[in-house]
Formats: C-alpha cells, sequence, structure tokens
C-alpha cells in the first residue's frame, strides 16, 4: 500500500504510523467511564474510514487517511491541521 503523501509525494506504507480513528472526540479525563470507553473500546469498521497516520520517515506530518479497510482503497490524504488533532 502507498500513501500519497501532500508534502513528499507517493511514499511505502513502512514510512507511516497509524494512530487512530480520525472521527472520535476525545471527552474532558473526569468523564469516568465515558473516558474509559473512549480508551478501551473501539469499533471495528468495515468500509470507508477516516484514520490519522504519522509520516515518521518523512516530513513528520500526521495525515488524515480516508480509505476502505476491506480493499485499502485510499480516497484523500490531508494535512491533519494541529487544532484537529486528539
Amino acid at each position: 500500500m502507498r500513501i500519497d503523501c501532500p508534502f513528499c509525494g507517493s511514499r511505502e506504507i513502512v514510512e507511516f504510523s497509524y494512530l487512530g480513528d480520525a472521527g472520535v472526540q476525545r471527552p474532558a479525563p473526569d468523564a469516568g467511564s465515558v473516558f474509559t470507553d473512549y480508551v478501551y473500546l473501539r469499533d471495528n469498521v468495515a468500509g470507508r474510514h477516516r484514520e490519522y497516520w504519522y509520516h515518521g520517515s518523512g516530513c513528520h506530518s500526521w495525515l488524515v487517511v480516508e480509505r476502505d479497510t476491506r480493499s485499502h482503497e485510499i480516497f484523500s490524504v490531508d494535512y491533519a491541521h494541529r487544532e484537529t488533532v486528539r
């Protein structure tokens, strides 16, 4: 699989680290069981999904990648602006 980094161009997946679901909102740390659910309970999405990826072996950018988890087809790659990274 290759990811088309907006800064470095098309790169092999080994240059990136998967960092999780880009659609989950982090609750306040004192939210009790809601925070526990945020940390430990995640959906295993089959299909189109938005994810955070980190380009550690390249430009060190956080990216939001929209891809199909069944076919690994990538639909879009965008820079994750600092205020959107959770």
